[in-house]
């Protein structure tokens, strides 16, 4: 894209101003802004005419889990068909690694920080070591799929070769990179992080197939004949991923999508929880979940609403490559975004000043037709590490890493 083609594609969406100071820059920086402004999607700055719209919900009504206690009745059937499945090379793992370990003082990529006590363990090595698991019981290994964002990507394909990807074959490591969405001011005007990049954000979490079909990747998968991806956040360092009873639970169950669920510690805890809505399965937020819905019971006098998800689901890769064709809703959210002033200097503000656009993985399951909630043990596969001390953190982290018989 030359110089012409980028001013009137800015034109045409009102951010002519994009290019206020394309004069000044070297020729190195006037190609990268060129090349990102050909790749952005400007279309996303229309939603901001229907903001709120996408948060807009239908009729909430329960989704039963299938409990511990019924997963043990069948434990064996399970993992033997999820074992055929994985060995027959139809299980893929897609692990979401954009995020970087600010809110863990580090300026590094979140799965390369260290949760080491007397030696050094990475989240990273801890997330490759529980798929090993499986690598080892199915004999086969599972083609694993690194989401990265343009912030992580340089340093997470340096570190995870420098550390020889913990010992897991590199020929079944394939990385691609989220695709990013600009961020603006309340106005609806782009704003810019540096002078020859405009400011972006990644596409949210529901964004993850996309951005895979983007690089390639999705069609990679399917020409090697996965049928299933095991998708997870790189925070949880206990989460079992392709594990072979959920993996077996899904498919003996018909489900379009499986969704690995907590027994939730309080009501009030900070996790989304599993349901229906207007009759199609779908994820309440944790700020979305109202004290009606908090206190409500099922038939049993249990509350109704108890299990909340980890971020580790298992999709049908038919089933998403329908949602792909269709357009997931946008949400606008409100955020504190780093721009240069009117001076061109870096301005860093302590409050929300705009928008960024994400779209959200309750979305696409809410395409489906059918999802299962798969109770696991919450001590055994639930370890998120979002904070550097406190409820959920590395500390948290550690202590249960102790609790389940890993050195650290």
């Amino acid at each position: 894209m030359d110089y012409k083609q980028a001013f009137d594609k800015l034109s045409a969406v009102g951010q002519e101003h994009v290019l206020k100071y394309y004069e000044e820059l070297s020729g190195d920086q006037q190609k990268e802004l060129l090349d990102q402004i050909e790749n952005t999607d400007f279309s996303v700055l229309a939603s901001l005419k229907e903001k709120g719209e996408a948060g807009k919900r239908g009729e909430i009504t329960p989704l039963a889990a299938m409990q511990l206690s019924q997963i043990r009745e069948k434990e064996q059937e399970f993992r033997k068909v999820g074992l055929d499945a994985i060995q027959k090379g139809k299980v893929g793992a897609v692990l979401l690694a954009g995020g970087m370990g600010t809110r863990l003082g580090s300026d590094n990529p979140k799965g390369m920080y260290n949760i080491g006590i007397t030696k050094e363990v990475y989240i990273f090595q801890r997330l490759i070591e529980n798929l090993f698991d499986v690598v080892r019981e199915a004999g086969e290994w599972v083609p694993l799929y690194v989401m990265t964002s343009d912030k992580s990507h340089e340093a997470t394909t340096r570190f995870l070769k420098e550390h020889d990807y913990f010992g897991y074959n590199s020929e079944y490591i394939t990385f691609f990179v989220q695709d990013m969405a600009p961020a603006c001011d309340y106005e609806g005007k782009i704003y810019m992080e540096d002078k020859w990049k405009m400011a972006t954000s990644p596409n949210g979490n529901g964004g993850w197939y996309s951005s895979m079909y983007k690089w390639g990747v999705a069609r990679k998968a399917l020409d090697d004949g996965v049928e299933w991806l095991n998708v997870f956040a790189v925070d949880n360092v206990l989460q079992r991923i392709a594990d072979p009873c959920f993996v077996g639970a899904v498919i003996e169950n018909d489900c379009a999508v499986g969704a690995k669920v907590v027994r939730k510690c309080t009501p009030d805890e900070k996790v989304g929880v599993m349901c229906l809505e207007d009759g199609r399965p779908s994820i309440v937020e944790y700020y979305d979940l109202t004290e009606e819905l908090m206190n409500a019971k099922d038939e049993n006098g249990d509350p109704a609403y108890n299990f909340g998800v980890i971020l580790n689901y298992l999709f049908r890769i038919s089933d998403l490559e329908q949602i792909r064709e269709k357009a997931l809703p946008l949400h606008v959210v409100e955020k504190k975004i780093p721009f240069l002033d009117e001076s061109g200097n870096l301005q860093k503000p302590d409050k929300p000043n705009g928008y960024k656009f994400e779209q959200l993985v309750l979305d696409m399951i809410h395409e489906l037709d059918s999802c299962l909630p798969f109770e696991v043990e919450r001590n055994k596969e639930f370890a998120p590490i979002k904070n550097a001390t406190g409820v959920d953190s590395v500390e948290s982290a550690r202590e249960l890493c102790k609790e389940n018989g890993i050195e650290l």
